[in-house]
Protein backbone atom coordinates (compact mmCIF):
# COMPACT_ATOMS: atom_id res chain seq x y z
CA UNK A 1 0.00 0.00 0.00
CA UNK A 2 1.20 3.53 -0.73
CA UNK A 3 2.59 5.20 2.36
CA UNK A 4 0.54 7.99 3.87
CA UNK A 5 3.23 10.51 2.95
CA UNK A 6 3.08 9.95 -0.80
CA UNK A 7 0.24 10.55 -3.28
CA UNK A 8 -1.71 7.66 -4.70
CA UNK A 9 -0.69 6.96 -8.28
CA UNK A 10 -2.92 6.76 -11.34
CA UNK A 11 -2.72 5.87 -15.00
CA UNK A 12 -5.52 6.81 -17.37
CA UNK A 13 -6.54 5.48 -20.76
CA UNK A 14 -8.70 7.37 -23.29
CA UNK A 15 -7.86 10.50 -21.30
CA UNK A 16 -9.39 12.93 -23.79
CA UNK A 17 -8.85 16.55 -22.80
CA UNK A 18 -8.26 15.66 -19.16
CA UNK A 19 -11.63 15.97 -17.42
CA UNK A 20 -11.25 12.75 -15.47
CA UNK A 21 -7.56 13.45 -14.87
CA UNK A 22 -8.33 16.87 -13.40
CA UNK A 23 -10.88 15.41 -11.04
CA UNK A 24 -8.67 12.56 -9.88
CA UNK A 25 -5.79 14.99 -9.45
CA UNK A 26 -7.98 17.08 -7.14
CA UNK A 27 -8.85 13.89 -5.25
CA UNK A 28 -5.17 13.39 -4.42
CA UNK A 29 -3.94 11.09 -7.21
CA UNK A 30 -0.60 11.67 -8.96
CA UNK A 31 -0.84 10.72 -12.61
CA UNK A 32 2.01 8.72 -14.04
CA UNK A 33 0.61 8.59 -17.57
CA UNK A 34 -2.32 9.82 -19.67
CA UNK A 35 -2.99 7.76 -22.81
CA UNK A 36 -4.97 9.26 -25.69
CA UNK A 37 -5.21 8.80 -29.47
CA UNK A 38 -6.59 12.20 -30.54
CA UNK A 39 -3.76 14.56 -31.47
CA UNK A 40 -5.63 17.71 -30.43
CA UNK A 41 -6.53 16.27 -27.03
CA UNK A 42 -2.91 15.18 -26.54
CA UNK A 43 -1.77 18.73 -27.27
CA UNK A 44 -4.27 19.98 -24.69
CA UNK A 45 -2.93 17.53 -22.12
CA UNK A 46 0.69 18.49 -22.80
CA UNK A 47 -0.13 22.19 -22.61
CA UNK A 48 -1.63 21.78 -19.16
CA UNK A 49 0.56 19.16 -17.51
CA UNK A 50 4.03 19.19 -19.10
CA UNK A 51 6.40 21.17 -16.93
CA UNK A 52 3.71 21.95 -14.38
CA UNK A 53 5.05 21.22 -10.88
CA UNK A 54 1.73 19.75 -9.74
CA UNK A 55 1.87 17.22 -12.60
CA UNK A 56 5.57 16.37 -12.35
CA UNK A 57 6.46 13.08 -14.03
CA UNK A 58 3.16 12.70 -15.90
CA UNK A 59 3.69 11.18 -19.36
CA UNK A 60 1.27 12.06 -22.16
CA UNK A 61 1.27 9.01 -24.44
CA UNK A 62 -0.21 9.61 -27.89
CA UNK A 63 -1.28 6.56 -29.84
CA UNK A 64 -3.69 3.69 -30.33
CA UNK A 65 -4.30 1.98 -27.00
CA UNK A 66 -4.27 -1.40 -28.73
CA UNK A 67 -0.64 -0.79 -29.70
CA UNK A 68 0.58 0.38 -26.28
CA UNK A 69 2.28 -2.15 -23.99
CA UNK A 70 2.47 -0.84 -20.41
CA UNK A 71 5.91 -2.39 -19.85
CA UNK A 72 7.72 -1.92 -23.18
CA UNK A 73 6.38 1.36 -24.55
CA UNK A 74 9.31 3.83 -24.33
CA UNK A 75 7.41 6.41 -22.25
CA UNK A 76 5.88 3.83 -19.94
CA UNK A 77 8.89 1.56 -19.54
CA UNK A 78 10.84 4.33 -17.81
CA UNK A 79 8.18 4.46 -15.10
CA UNK A 80 9.47 1.09 -13.94
CA UNK A 81 6.01 -0.16 -12.99
CA UNK A 82 5.55 -3.76 -12.00
CA UNK A 83 2.31 -5.65 -11.41
CA UNK A 84 0.63 -4.28 -8.30
CA UNK A 85 2.60 -1.02 -8.14
CA UNK A 86 -0.13 1.22 -9.57
CA UNK A 87 -2.87 2.45 -7.25
CA UNK A 88 -5.57 3.27 -9.84
CA UNK A 89 -6.17 2.44 -13.49
CA UNK A 90 -8.92 4.70 -14.83
CA UNK A 91 -10.45 5.53 -18.16
CA UNK A 92 -13.47 6.58 -20.14
CA UNK A 93 -13.62 4.01 -22.90
CA UNK A 94 -15.35 5.06 -26.16
CA UNK A 95 -19.08 5.68 -25.78
CA UNK A 96 -20.54 4.99 -29.28
CA UNK A 97 -20.84 1.21 -28.80
CA UNK A 98 -23.35 1.87 -25.99
CA UNK A 99 -24.83 5.29 -26.75
CA UNK A 100 -28.57 5.42 -27.41
CA UNK A 101 -27.77 8.03 -30.05
CA UNK A 102 -25.96 5.35 -32.06
CA UNK A 103 -26.54 1.77 -33.13
CA UNK A 104 -25.59 0.29 -29.73
CA UNK A 105 -23.50 -2.50 -31.24
CA UNK A 106 -21.74 -3.08 -27.92
CA UNK A 107 -18.97 -5.67 -28.12
CA UNK A 108 -19.54 -5.98 -31.87
CA UNK A 109 -18.42 -2.37 -32.33
CA UNK A 110 -14.75 -2.15 -33.30
CA UNK A 111 -14.42 0.86 -31.00
CA UNK A 112 -15.23 -1.18 -27.89
CA UNK A 113 -12.15 -0.96 -25.66
CA UNK A 114 -13.46 -2.75 -22.57
CA UNK A 115 -11.50 -5.90 -23.52
CA UNK A 116 -8.30 -3.85 -23.83
CA UNK A 117 -8.97 -2.24 -20.46
CA UNK A 118 -9.43 -5.68 -18.90
CA UNK A 119 -6.13 -6.82 -20.42
CA UNK A 120 -4.35 -3.83 -18.89
CA UNK A 121 -5.87 -4.70 -15.52
CA UNK A 122 -4.51 -8.24 -15.89
CA UNK A 123 -1.05 -6.90 -16.75
CA UNK A 124 -0.76 -4.02 -14.27
CA UNK A 125 -2.87 -5.38 -11.39
CA UNK A 126 -3.69 -1.91 -10.04
CA UNK A 127 -5.21 -1.66 -6.59
CA UNK A 128 -8.38 -0.12 -8.03
CA UNK A 129 -10.14 0.18 -11.39
CA UNK A 130 -12.51 2.97 -12.47
CA UNK A 131 -14.24 2.94 -15.87
CA UNK A 132 -16.63 5.63 -17.12
CA UNK A 133 -19.19 5.43 -19.91
CA UNK A 134 -22.61 6.68 -21.04
CA UNK A 135 -25.79 5.58 -19.29
CA UNK A 136 -26.71 3.44 -22.31
CA UNK A 137 -24.36 0.72 -21.10
CA UNK A 138 -26.86 0.07 -18.29
CA UNK A 139 -29.51 -0.96 -20.83
CA UNK A 140 -30.88 -4.44 -20.23
CA UNK A 141 -29.50 -5.65 -23.57
CA UNK A 142 -25.96 -5.16 -22.25
CA UNK A 143 -26.48 -7.04 -18.97
CA UNK A 144 -24.63 -10.19 -20.14
CA UNK A 145 -21.75 -8.04 -21.39
CA UNK A 146 -21.49 -6.12 -18.12
CA UNK A 147 -21.59 -9.39 -16.20
CA UNK A 148 -18.71 -10.81 -18.26
CA UNK A 149 -16.58 -7.73 -17.62
CA UNK A 150 -17.21 -7.95 -13.89
CA UNK A 151 -16.57 -11.69 -13.83
CA UNK A 152 -13.26 -11.29 -15.64
CA UNK A 153 -12.04 -8.64 -13.20
CA UNK A 154 -13.28 -10.67 -10.25
CA UNK A 155 -11.13 -13.49 -11.60
CA UNK A 156 -8.10 -11.22 -11.19
CA UNK A 157 -8.92 -10.69 -7.52
CA UNK A 158 -11.08 -7.57 -7.62
CA UNK A 159 -14.23 -6.94 -5.60
CA UNK A 160 -17.21 -5.49 -7.45
CA UNK A 161 -18.32 -2.13 -6.04
CA UNK A 162 -21.01 -1.53 -8.63
CA UNK A 163 -22.05 0.06 -11.90
CA UNK A 164 -23.52 3.35 -10.75
CA UNK A 165 -25.32 6.10 -12.71
CA UNK A 166 -24.21 9.48 -11.38
CA UNK A 167 -25.83 12.79 -12.35
CA UNK A 168 -23.26 15.53 -12.89
CA UNK A 169 -25.66 18.19 -11.61
CA UNK A 170 -25.51 16.58 -8.15
CA UNK A 171 -21.83 17.53 -7.97
CA UNK A 172 -22.06 21.20 -8.85
CA UNK A 173 -21.84 20.82 -12.63
CA UNK A 174 -24.32 23.22 -14.30
CA UNK A 175 -25.46 20.60 -16.78
CA UNK A 176 -27.55 17.47 -17.16
CA UNK A 177 -24.96 14.77 -17.74
CA UNK A 178 -25.67 11.24 -16.53
CA UNK A 179 -22.54 9.07 -16.52
CA UNK A 180 -22.14 5.41 -15.65
CA UNK A 181 -19.15 4.43 -13.49
CA UNK A 182 -17.76 0.97 -12.78
CA UNK A 183 -15.52 0.66 -9.71
CA UNK A 184 -13.68 -2.49 -8.69
CA UNK A 185 -11.06 -2.68 -5.94
CA UNK A 186 -8.46 -5.31 -5.07
CA UNK A 187 -10.21 -7.57 -2.58
CA UNK A 188 -7.26 -7.33 -0.21
CA UNK A 189 -8.10 -3.66 0.38
CA UNK A 190 -11.77 -4.41 0.90
CA UNK A 191 -11.26 -6.57 3.96
CA UNK A 192 -13.18 -4.74 6.66
CA UNK A 193 -13.74 -1.77 4.31
CA UNK A 194 -16.70 -0.63 2.26
CA UNK A 195 -16.68 1.50 -0.87
CA UNK A 196 -19.02 4.47 -0.42
CA UNK A 197 -20.54 5.88 -3.60
CA UNK A 198 -20.59 9.69 -3.55
CA UNK A 199 -23.96 11.40 -3.64
CA UNK A 200 -23.08 15.08 -4.05
CA UNK A 201 -24.45 17.91 -1.95
CA UNK A 202 -27.72 18.40 -3.84
CA UNK A 203 -27.05 22.07 -4.61
CA UNK A 204 -27.68 22.85 -8.28
CA UNK A 205 -25.39 25.35 -10.01
CA UNK A 206 -27.41 27.12 -12.71
CA UNK A 207 -26.32 28.37 -16.10
CA UNK A 208 -26.87 31.95 -14.94
CA UNK A 209 -24.55 31.47 -11.97
CA UNK A 210 -21.87 29.60 -13.91
CA UNK A 211 -21.65 31.92 -16.92
CA UNK A 212 -22.40 35.37 -15.50
CA UNK A 213 -18.74 36.34 -15.10
CA UNK A 214 -17.59 35.23 -18.56
CA UNK A 215 -20.70 36.56 -20.31
CA UNK A 216 -20.13 39.95 -18.73
CA UNK A 217 -16.51 39.91 -19.91
CA UNK A 218 -17.63 39.17 -23.46
CA UNK A 219 -20.30 41.87 -23.58
CA UNK A 220 -18.63 44.78 -21.76
CA UNK A 221 -16.34 45.84 -24.67
CA UNK A 222 -19.44 46.68 -26.76
CA UNK A 223 -20.84 49.38 -24.53
CA UNK A 224 -24.58 49.92 -24.31
CA UNK A 225 -25.32 47.35 -27.01
CA UNK A 226 -23.26 44.75 -25.18
CA UNK A 227 -24.93 45.59 -21.89
CA UNK A 228 -28.34 45.09 -23.49
CA UNK A 229 -27.29 41.64 -24.74
CA UNK A 230 -25.93 40.73 -21.32
CA UNK A 231 -29.00 41.96 -19.44
CA UNK A 232 -31.39 40.09 -21.74
CA UNK A 233 -29.36 36.89 -21.48
CA UNK A 234 -29.10 37.10 -17.67
CA UNK A 235 -32.82 37.79 -17.30
CA UNK A 236 -33.74 34.72 -19.37
CA UNK A 237 -31.17 32.45 -17.73
CA UNK A 238 -32.15 33.57 -14.24
CA UNK A 239 -35.86 33.21 -14.95
CA UNK A 240 -35.38 29.64 -16.08
CA UNK A 241 -33.12 29.02 -13.07
CA UNK A 242 -31.84 25.71 -14.38
CA UNK A 243 -28.76 23.78 -15.34
CA UNK A 244 -28.02 23.22 -19.03
CA UNK A 245 -29.02 20.24 -21.18
CA UNK A 246 -26.27 17.70 -21.87
CA UNK A 247 -23.48 19.04 -24.06
CA UNK A 248 -22.87 17.01 -27.21
CA UNK A 249 -19.35 16.41 -28.44
CA UNK A 250 -20.41 15.36 -31.90
CA UNK A 251 -18.67 13.21 -34.48
CA UNK A 252 -15.67 14.07 -36.60
CA UNK A 253 -17.70 12.83 -39.57
CA UNK A 254 -20.55 15.28 -39.20
CA UNK A 255 -20.24 19.05 -39.64
CA UNK A 256 -19.09 21.68 -37.19
CA UNK A 257 -19.77 22.20 -33.52
CA UNK A 258 -23.11 23.18 -32.01
CA UNK A 259 -24.93 22.55 -28.75
CA UNK A 260 -26.84 19.45 -29.73
CA UNK A 261 -30.03 18.27 -31.43
CA UNK A 262 -33.06 20.47 -32.04
CA UNK A 263 -34.60 19.78 -28.63
CA UNK A 264 -31.40 20.80 -26.84
CA UNK A 265 -31.14 23.96 -28.95
CA UNK A 266 -34.67 24.93 -27.92
CA UNK A 267 -33.73 24.43 -24.27
CA UNK A 268 -30.63 26.57 -24.73
CA UNK A 269 -32.77 29.27 -26.36
CA UNK A 270 -34.94 29.31 -23.24
CA UNK A 271 -31.74 30.03 -21.31
CA UNK A 272 -30.91 32.95 -23.61
CA UNK A 273 -28.26 31.12 -25.66
CA UNK A 274 -28.18 30.45 -29.41
CA UNK A 275 -27.19 26.79 -29.73
CA UNK A 276 -26.72 26.69 -33.48
CA UNK A 277 -22.96 27.11 -33.31
CA UNK A 278 -20.02 27.99 -31.12
CA UNK A 279 -18.74 31.55 -30.71
CA UNK A 280 -15.22 32.68 -31.46
CA UNK A 281 -12.87 33.24 -28.54
CA UNK A 282 -13.22 36.62 -26.86
CA UNK A 283 -10.09 38.02 -28.54
CA UNK A 284 -11.44 37.05 -31.98
CA UNK A 285 -15.05 37.98 -31.37
CA UNK A 286 -17.25 38.87 -34.34
CA UNK A 287 -20.01 40.65 -32.39
CA UNK A 288 -22.64 40.35 -35.13
CA UNK A 289 -22.04 36.61 -35.40
CA UNK A 290 -21.20 35.71 -31.80
CA UNK A 291 -23.22 38.08 -29.60
CA UNK A 292 -25.92 40.05 -31.38
CA UNK A 293 -28.15 37.15 -32.39
CA UNK A 294 -31.91 37.00 -32.20
CA UNK A 295 -31.91 33.97 -29.86
CA UNK A 296 -29.04 35.32 -27.75
CA UNK A 297 -25.25 34.97 -27.78
CA UNK A 298 -23.57 31.73 -28.71
CA UNK A 299 -21.24 30.12 -26.17
CA UNK A 300 -17.47 30.21 -26.52
CA UNK A 301 -15.42 27.03 -26.04
CA UNK A 302 -14.35 28.34 -22.65
CA UNK A 303 -17.97 28.79 -21.58
CA UNK A 304 -18.85 25.30 -22.79
CA UNK A 305 -15.94 24.02 -20.69
CA UNK A 306 -17.34 25.82 -17.63
CA UNK A 307 -20.70 24.14 -18.28
CA UNK A 308 -18.78 20.84 -18.33
CA UNK A 309 -17.17 21.56 -14.96
CA UNK A 310 -13.67 22.60 -16.07
CA UNK A 311 -11.84 25.42 -14.24
CA UNK A 312 -10.91 28.44 -16.34
CA UNK A 313 -7.17 27.78 -16.12
CA UNK A 314 -7.46 24.59 -18.20
CA UNK A 315 -6.54 25.49 -21.80
CA UNK A 316 -7.78 23.54 -24.81
CA UNK A 317 -5.75 23.25 -28.01
CA UNK A 318 -6.66 22.93 -31.68
CA UNK A 319 -9.17 24.73 -33.89
CA UNK A 320 -12.49 25.87 -32.45
CA UNK A 321 -14.38 22.75 -33.53
CA UNK A 322 -11.64 20.41 -32.29
CA UNK A 323 -11.56 22.19 -28.93
CA UNK A 324 -15.33 22.13 -28.57
CA UNK A 325 -15.44 18.39 -29.31
CA UNK A 326 -12.86 17.80 -26.60
CA UNK A 327 -15.09 19.67 -24.17
CA UNK A 328 -18.31 18.01 -25.29
CA UNK A 329 -16.88 14.51 -24.96
CA UNK A 330 -15.28 15.08 -21.56
CA UNK A 331 -16.02 13.56 -18.16
CA UNK A 332 -16.91 16.41 -15.74
CA UNK A 333 -13.97 16.89 -13.35
CA UNK A 334 -16.12 17.33 -10.19
CA UNK A 335 -17.75 13.92 -10.73
CA UNK A 336 -14.39 12.24 -11.25
CA UNK A 337 -13.08 13.96 -8.13
CA UNK A 338 -15.95 12.70 -6.00
CA UNK A 339 -15.51 9.09 -7.16
CA UNK A 340 -11.75 9.40 -6.78
CA UNK A 341 -12.12 10.50 -3.17
CA UNK A 342 -14.29 7.48 -2.44
CA UNK A 343 -11.70 5.15 -3.99
CA UNK A 344 -8.88 6.84 -2.08
CA UNK A 345 -10.83 6.46 1.15
CA UNK A 346 -10.59 2.68 0.71
CA UNK A 347 -6.98 2.57 -0.45
CA UNK A 348 -5.81 4.95 2.24
CA UNK A 349 -8.35 4.96 5.08
CA UNK A 350 -8.22 7.81 7.57
CA UNK A 351 -6.52 10.25 5.22
CA UNK A 352 -7.98 13.75 5.52
CA UNK A 353 -7.79 14.27 1.76
CA UNK A 354 -9.90 11.21 0.98
CA UNK A 355 -12.99 11.48 3.15
CA UNK A 356 -15.88 10.22 1.02
CA UNK A 357 -18.45 11.81 3.30
CA UNK A 358 -16.84 15.25 3.29
CA UNK A 359 -16.25 15.83 -0.42
CA UNK A 360 -15.36 19.27 -1.72
CA UNK A 361 -15.72 19.02 -5.52
CA UNK A 362 -14.06 21.55 -7.79
CA UNK A 363 -17.10 23.83 -7.98
CA UNK A 364 -15.86 27.23 -6.80
CA UNK A 365 -14.09 28.16 -10.09
CA UNK A 366 -17.46 27.85 -11.87
CA UNK A 367 -19.04 30.72 -9.92
CA UNK A 368 -18.39 34.46 -10.03
CA UNK A 369 -16.71 35.79 -6.88
CA UNK A 370 -19.85 37.47 -5.57
CA UNK A 371 -21.79 34.22 -5.80
CA UNK A 372 -19.04 32.16 -4.15
CA UNK A 373 -19.37 34.26 -1.00
CA UNK A 374 -23.08 33.70 -0.48
CA UNK A 375 -25.37 30.88 -1.46
CA UNK A 376 -27.74 31.82 -4.28
CA UNK A 377 -31.41 32.21 -3.54
CA UNK A 378 -33.52 29.21 -4.57
CA UNK A 379 -34.73 29.35 -8.15
CA UNK A 380 -37.55 27.60 -9.94
CA UNK A 381 -36.19 24.71 -11.96
CA UNK A 382 -37.37 23.04 -15.11
CA UNK A 383 -36.92 19.37 -15.83
CA UNK A 384 -35.01 18.82 -19.04
CA UNK A 385 -35.15 15.33 -20.44
CA UNK A 386 -31.65 13.87 -20.26
CA UNK A 387 -29.96 13.73 -23.63
CA UNK A 388 -27.47 11.00 -24.49
CA UNK A 389 -24.12 12.22 -25.79
CA UNK A 390 -22.75 11.38 -29.20
CA UNK A 391 -19.01 10.90 -28.94
CA UNK A 392 -16.19 9.33 -30.88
Amino acid sequence: MSSSGTPLTSMEICAGAGGQALGLHSAGFRHLALLEIDKHACKTLRTNVTGHPDWSGCEVVEGDLNDVDPFTHPQLAKLGLGPGDLDLLAGGVPCPPFSTAGKQLGEEDERDLFPRMAKLVEQLRPKAVMIENVRGILDKKFTPYRDRIVAELEGYGYQYCGWRLLEARAFGVPQLRPRTILVMIDERYMSGAEFEWPTGNGEVVTVAEALEETMRERCEPYGAAGKAVFDEWLAKATLRGSEAPTLVGGSKKHGGADLGPTRAKAQWAALGVDGWGVANDIDKCDPDRDLFREAGPMLTVEQAAIIQGFPRHWKFQGGKTARYRQVGNAFPPPVAEAVGRSIAAVLRPGSAQTSASDQVPVVAPLLPVARREAAPAPMAQISFEDLEEVSV
